[in-house]
């Protein structure tokens, strides 16, 4: 009987988001993880099947990393962000459009999905040009410096025609964050920020970042101080107040850029949770953090 008052409560929620467009983007440490891999590839499969469009965008740091220790070379991350250079940016390429890509399709093959692997390369999907030199500011010193990112770009347009023929047509497609310039360089993107724009781009009704945690924590060491609601101006507030810190902040931040943006609502859950994506979309409680424009 409890499986049966789940399937009614699930009812006006299928009815809701059947024919929206939902961008996924999931990190490495999802993507590495096989059990957890496995496990959402059947919960995206369970989405197309019931007329959800979804896109899938990942990145790759650990993996990106791991392999730049293995050649010898030591990865560079000024605030979270990749130091790029010529060899590591053909790690990049190794890696993200490669290895982690062919992954997830291989595991939502395996769970009857129909999936595309791309980069914002194919298709002129995203256009981007190279970061310039770059003022930051070190955390732990407080110090400023001057940072030269190399290969990092950052997205100057969005072309959505090939990503909406896919999902018309009832595949998912699994994009790396790479990006092409107008010389017809490779970039490294940030994958949450190939995840906003795309959502932006794809007037998605929702935009879900999964990550190892279970959502936005009032309390970093507290992992019962989940925050299930918010809005774009209280999340503002907790950014500046430094209860968002960290790595959290940038994530947090391109969420933000989505809601204003014109994505209905955004969410921040856990990759590694056994179907917390399911409990979230089609339950009243839900599982993570969800971030609305407005109050509702």
């Amino acid at each position: 009987m409890k499986d049966v008052r789940l399937l009614k409560e699930a009812l006006p929620y299928l009815r809701r988001h059947r024919r929206r467009t939902m961008v996924i983007k999931l990190g490495g440490e999802i993507a590495g993880n096989k059990d957890a891999l496995d496990s959402l590839a059947q919960d995206i499969s369970l989405l197309t099947h019931v007329n959800i469009r979804v896109v899938v965008v990942h990145g790759g740091g650990p993996q990106a990393t791991n392999l730049s220790k293995k050649l010898g070379l030591e990865p560079k991350l000024v605030q979270g962000r990749r130091v790029t250079d010529e060899d590591t940016l053909a790690i990049a390429k190794m890696v993200f459009a490669g290895q982690i890509n062919v992954d997830i399709l291989s595991a939502l093959r395996r769970h009857g999905a129909r999936a595309v692997g791309l980069s914002g390369v194919d298709g002129d999907i995203l256009h981007a040009k190279r970061r310039p030199p770059t003022e930051m500011k070190d955390d732990a010193t407080g110090e400023t410096s001057v940072v030269d990112f190399g290969h990092v770009g950052d997205v100057t347009a969005v072309d959505t025609d090939l990503l909406a023929l896919l999902v018309d047509g009832g595949y998912v497609p699994v994009i790396s964050s790479l990006a092409g310039d107008d010389e017809g360089n490779i970039l490294n993107v940030n994958a949450d920020t190939v995840a906003s724009v795309l959502a932006r781009g794809m007037e998605a009704s929702k935009l879900i970042s999964l990550t190892s945690v279970s959502g936005l924590l009032r309390d970093a060491s507290d992992g019962t101080s989940l925050i299930s609601r918010l809005t774009v101006t209280e999340a503002e507030r907790l950014i500046d107040e430094g209860v968002v810190a960290g790595g959290m902040v940038p994530k947090i931040t391109t969420l933000i850029e989505a809601l204003k943006g014109g994505v209905d609502a955004a969410v921040i859950l856990s990759g590694v949770e056994e179907s917390a994506l399911l409990l979230e979309l089609f339950t009243v409680q839900g599982v993570g953090t969800l971030i609305e424009r407005e109050e509702s």
